[in-house]
């Protein structure tokens, strides 16, 4: 897959034109008047950002014409729906939103399926795994794991390896007095790269609004990269206290912009 031609969806990549900041605010305030002609060249001048954010997808076998396609929807959308009362960047808000498009268009078509039951198994092993982990302070092996569901060890991994691919990070995978715990909460990633830097930068933005606590834990999450329950090893609360307070500085984030 070539992500470094010239030729993208009938543009030349190499041709297109960068606005700053004021020109981008101008053309944005035409928008809102209603004004298309304003509205097709902000999308033009902002060709670029679009590419360089499927160039973060390089690891996937897709077209690239497609995710510049899907990529240019997610523009489009930050150019509808920005605020221009917000003294915030457009480039940061609409980079979530074009690696958000990218990213559903992914999810929907992901053609592996898996079954029910498999399914199934694999939450009941995550959960498991979660349990013992937190009992032992260590992680379980495959076959402690089997044991306790009473299930063979092959039936386990296998389950447990055929969700990767298609399990949401957002499916819940247990629950401790009503917080539920997420498969993204078990994640850390050390070595993100550019993708991780672009989807902070809306991060950096919204923070203001949060206190001392909830500032701690989001820099920890989600630029140190750590899990949730290396937080709550490190600050000394239990890891569902750790996803309440992301989740409400999250949210806090969110109303800001």
């Amino acid at each position: 897959m070539q992500y470094s031609k010239v030729e993208i969806c009938g543009v030349n990549t190499s041709k297109l034109i960068v606005l700053d900041d004021k020109s981008k605010r101008e053309l944005l305030i035409k928008c809102k008047e209603g004004d298309f002609e304003a509205r097709d060249k902000l999308i033009y001048g902002n060709l670029r950002l679009v590419l360089s954010v499927i160039q973060k997808f390089t690891n996937r076998n897709e077209n690239p014409d497609d995710l510049f396609q899907v990529g240019c929807l997610g523009l489009i959308k930050a150019i509808d729906n920005f605020n221009i009362a917000l003294d915030v960047k457009f480039s940061t808000y609409a980079v979530p939103m074009i690696i958000g498009e990218i990213r559903r268009y992914l999810r929907d078509n992901n053609s592996i399926r898996i079954s029910r039951s498999m399914r199934d198994l694999a939450y009941h092993a995550l959960s498991v795994r979660e349990e013992l982990t937190r009992a032992n302070e260590n992680e379980p092996t495959a076959q402690q794991i089997a044991e306790k569901l009473g299930e063979s060890k092959e039936n386990v991994v296998r389950a447990l390896e055929a969700i990767v691919a298609p399990i949401s990070l957002y499916e819940p995978v247990f629950t401790d007095s009503g917080d539920s715990i997420y498969v993204i909460d078990q994640l850390s990633d050390v070595n993100s790269g550019d993708e991780a830097w672009l989807e902070n930068i809306a991060l950096r933005e919204a923070m203001k609004v949060l206190n001392d606590r909830e500032r701690s834990i989001i820099i920890k999450r989600f630029f140190e990269n750590k899990t949730q329950m290396d937080i709550a090893s490190e600050i000394g609360i239990s890891q569902a206290q750790v996803s309440r307070i992301e989740k409400g500085a999250l949210e806090k984030m969110r109303r800001e912009f």
